[in-house]
């Protein structure tokens, strides 16, 4: 199963204070260990908010919002995405990580991420072909670099 495992902001990650060399070094000997285990597919950190938009649907218009976004446990600071057996080993290795904002209560999510079987018989074969066909074009695309 793959989850994506969510690193929710802080004040300091929306003020934009950045890691220490001590927390970068303690991160990236934490992402070694995902990697060589074969549990990391993907992970970044994020700008705050105020660098981001956000796009609100209502009556089939788009409105487009500039950040930053006032509520600071609504906003993420980074992500990963982690292919694991199951939700315990994910929490195992979410057990793991290093404080990711020391100084600060500090929060991580995960959520699982849906699968082709999760969507039942309205995911159509041909929809299941779509979706094979953009994978493998993104996949050939980033290897191309």
């Amino acid at each position: 199963m793959r989850v994506m495992v969510i690193i929710k902001a802080t004040k300091n990650s929306e003020a934009g204070i950045m890691p220490s060399e001590e927390l970068l070094r303690a991160m990236g000997d934490f992402n070694e260990e995902l990697v060589k285990a074969g549990v990391m597919l993907a992970g970044d950190g994020l700008h705050p908010s105020n660098k981001g938009k956000r796009i609100k649907f209502s009556a089939g218009k788009r409105l487009v919002v500039d950040g930053p976004f006032s509520e600071t446990k609504e906003l993420i600071a980074g992500f990963w995405v982690w292919q694991v057996r199951s939700m315990e080993q994910a929490v195992e290795w979410a057990r793991r990580c290093p404080d990711p904002m020391p100084g600060e209560d500090a929060e991580l999510e995960l959520r699982p991420i849906f699968e082709a079987e999760d969507f039942g018989q309205e995911f159509t074969p041909e929809l299941r072909a779509q979706e094979e066909r953009l994978r493998a074009e993104v996949e050939r695309q980033q290897k191309k670099g």
